[in-house]
């Protein structure tokens, strides 16, 4: 198999193929070829991600709000993402954190860096951070 040759990405179509590389060689070992093909994609995804979507600086379950209007999305699609509507109710009334793996299912699906929803914010009823 020819090696692919990467260049940076300038188009959705461009993201399309990274990502759909990323997605088959994700598991690579570490030390592989494959492993350091990863690590570029993961460089070229995240440059391009940064520059396409400027998103606004607010909470990380704004962010979602704002990202599920973007795409037409309810509550329900992320329960049915995350499986579990009850959960997911109370992380968008800040009832309840957002747990690692909300994190990295609602990255993919509403197409928000990692980065964005990592980030300290206030539940209700609780004592703000100090």
């Amino acid at each position: 198999m020819n090696k692919p040759t990467w260049f940076l990405i300038e188009s959705e179509r461009d993201y399309e193929k990274v990502t759909a590389r990323y997605e088959e060689i994700k598991r690579a070992p570490k030390g592989s070829e494959e492993h350091k093909e990863k690590l570029l994609l993961v460089h070229l995804i995240s440059t391009y991600e940064n520059e396409q979507w400027d998103l606004p600086e607010v909470d990380p379950i704004e962010l979602i709000k704002i990202r599920m209007q973007d795409f037409g999305y309810k509550p329900v699609d992320l329960a049915r993402e995350y499986g579990d509507k009850g959960t997911v109710s109370k992380v968008l009334n800040y009832k309840q954190s957002l747990s690692l793996t909300m994190i990295r299912k609602f990255s993919q699906l509403l197409r928000i860096p990692a980065e964005s929803l990592i980030k300290e914010y206030d539940l209700k009823g609780s004592q703000p951070l100090t």
